[in-house]
């Protein structure tokens, strides 16, 4: 990841910049776009114009997390970087939204059934896989529906790691 000063500029910067073109496109093109949870028009909708709002607030806390860097040792050897973090789930949100728009059911399925291993296999809560995915989806989903998905599995991910922790050390508490 680029510099804790850098990336304090970056991140919300191509975040808002990612969002403007979006929602500048939609607008030249029809109109800007509004996404419905379920996608039913009788349940809440959210306008592609929030994506100005959420994701530089998304980079604002990326850009802050960076900063502060982490603290301690890495949880293991293989634990990903932020930057690797950030790559692996914008592409895994892009795949996602790329096959919902191109009509691939079940690819579609296969990859969101697929963010509960994910989420247990990797620390999804934090920062940077929040808002890699957040961004992956956006073109497909505007910013809120894809913040809600990412927050619901960020939690899964949080309590499995930190019960599967509080499980590891009462078994190596029990063999000593």
């Amino acid at each position: 990841m680029p510099s804790s000063r850098t990336s304090a500029i970056l991140f919300p910067l191509a975040a808002f910049a990612y969002a403007t073109a979006l929602v500048a496109f939609e607008y030249y093109n029809g109109g800007v776009k509004t996404h419905h949870f379920l996608a039913r028009a009788d349940l809440p909708g959210f306008s592609n114009w929030l994506s100005l709002f959420v994701l530089p607030f998304l980079g604002v806390v990326l850009a802050f997390r960076a900063k502060a860097g982490r603290a301690g040792p890495a949880s293991s050897v293989l634990a990903p970087t932020p930057a690797a973090g950030t790559a692996g789930s914008l592409a895994y949100g892009a795949a996602l939204a790329a096959s919902f728009q191109c009509g691939l059911e079940q690819v579609s399925l296969v990859l969101f059934l697929g963010l509960i291993p994910c989420a247990i296999a990797f620390p999804a809560y934090r920062a940077e896989y929040i808002f890699g995915f957040v961004v992956g989806m956006t073109s497909a989903f505007g910013s809120v529906i894809p913040l809600a998905l990412a927050l619901f599995f960020a939690t899964i991910s949080y309590v499995s790691r930190r019960v599967g922790a509080l499980a590891v050390s009462a078994v190596r508490k029990q063999w000593q």
